[in-house]
């Protein structure tokens, strides 16, 4: 039997989150028949622990050594039977699910989400209306692909002068409002939804990344095999947000690393010379010193 949804649930030393988490997703599953993977990146916390003795109906893995998010998410997707483009096993589940430690979902969200994207045969990745908890939207629950230009208008600030412009505030898509339902570049990792046949035709998550953007690129590679990505806000979730990066000193150069590795894939070889170096330079100065070796690589053309 094809088992519906397989959860993957990604920790690094948020344990009293973690609990929290499997407890609402374990009240979630309804009529969805579901297999919950917890993938521990070497946490120092006791989380593993916590996770073979209160929740024995999840599949545990431990990695020896922090990953990082991409790398250990793969952990639990290849546990599950999904593996490079092309190939998959006969009982991976219909629906894979990348879920962070430091959600809530109600008692609805997974059955909910799963009826909605088999009632749309075209969409291949969906996400949930988030909250943060003091109640305002997770503004990357739905985003768009971080362009130069659209990268240039938002750390200009001209995202925040105006945020109903289509052209100004593509970054986190913010003209479209939190309670309407539309396609989108990108949902976020924190829940991120994704049809099997989707992963079969692109494969996992790139593992070049660390942490950050990585959520994207995956939409961006599914998108431009032609399948839709959804924001779905009639489906509500918690979001505690940066539970574990925010304990890492790697997060902030990460994050910009992560930028350049994106910029690298999908736009260096179509971005004039000039918008090139500036690009370089505002990275550069953004990443510091550590980013230099990786910038080098890129420049100049």
């Amino acid at each position: 039997m094809v088992i519906d949804l397989g959860v993957v649930i990604l920790n690094w030393n948020t344990r009293d989150l973690l609990r929290k988490c499997l407890h609402t997703v374990f009240a979630s599953q309804g009529d969805t028949t579901m297999r919950v993977v917890v993938v521990d990146n070497a946490s120092t916390d006791g989380s593993a622990d916590m996770v073979r003795a209160e929740f024995p109906q999840a599949e545990l893995i431990v990695n020896a050594d922090n990953v990082g998010y991409p790398a250990g998410n793969n952990v639990g997707l290849r546990h599950l039977g999904y593996h490079e483009a092309g190939r998959v096993d006969a009982d991976a589940p219909r629906y894979a699910l990348l879920l962070n430690p430091d959600t809530e979902v109600p008692p609805d969200a997974l059955a909910a989400m799963t009826a909605y994207m088999d009632a749309h045969p075209r969409v291949g990745v969906a996400g949930p209306k988030i909250l943060l908890p003091d109640g305002t939207l997770d503004k990357a629950c739905k985003r768009g692909f971080p362009t130069p230009t659209v990268s240039l208008y938002h750390f200009m600030g001209l995202g925040k002068l105006f945020p109903y412009s289509k052209r100004f505030g593509r970054y986190n898509m913010t003209f479209i409002g939190p309670d309407q339902e539309a396609e989108v570049d990108s949902v976020v990792g924190a829940y991120m939804q994704l049809r099997r046949e989707a992963i079969v035709q692109v494969g996992l998550l790139d593992e070049r990344f660390f942490m950050y953007a990585e959520d994207i690129d995956w939409a961006f590679r599914i998108k431009a095999q032609g399948w839709q990505v959804m924001y779905h806000p009639q489906v509500q979730i918690l979001h505690v947000k940066r539970a574990a990066s925010r304990q890492s000193k790697r997060a902030q150069f990460e994050f910009t690393r992560a930028m350049l590795l994106f910029y690298r894939k999908h736009y260096e070889a179509q971005t004039p010379r000039w918008l090139h170096s500036l690009i370089m330079m505002g990275l550069l100065a953004k990443g510091g010193k550590p980013l230099w070796p990786e910038i080098r690589q890129a420049a100049p053309r």
